[in-house]
């Protein structure tokens, strides 16, 4: 079942090598990476397992802020953020919320900013899990 607002595409690569490649892609684009969480090492720190899943957070200011001066609420969805994780078989997806979505969660009209965002991690996206 997809969750409203979340796309996610299937990976021909691992889940360390998928994170890798987009992390490399969004500081080649000149985006900040603000973090990268590695899920399952937390939870193999309390004796728990998880199957891999890396959550990464990261942006561009100019964009982002140009969306936060029409709505400051989404502040709360930025900076964007991109989960890849491995399902049961194997197979390995990437996840991320869509920018219109969440532009129209926030009551905005699509604002130019948001489609730039939504176009810019399209392509990134397709080229990393590609």
């Amino acid at each position: 079942m997809a969750a409203e607002g979340l796309i996610t595409l299937a990976s021909g690569l691992g889940p360390k090598d998928t994170m890798d490649r987009l992390e490399a892609a969004i500081r080649a684009k000149g985006m900040t990476v603000f973090a990268r969480i590695d899920h399952a090492a937390a939870a193999a720190q309390v004796s728990l397992t998880l199957a891999p899943t890396e959550l990464l957070l990261f942006g561009n200011a100019k964009a982002g802020t140009r969306l936060m001066q029409s709505a400051q609420t989404i502040g709360i969805d930025l900076p964007l953020k991109a989960l890849v994780w491995q399902d049961a078989s194997g197979k390995t997806w990437l996840s991320y919320n869509d920018p219109l979505w969440l532009a129209k969660r926030h009551g905005l009209r699509t604002p130019p900013a948001a489609e730039a965002m939504a176009a810019a991690l399209k392509n990134l996206a397709t080229t990393v899990t590609g």
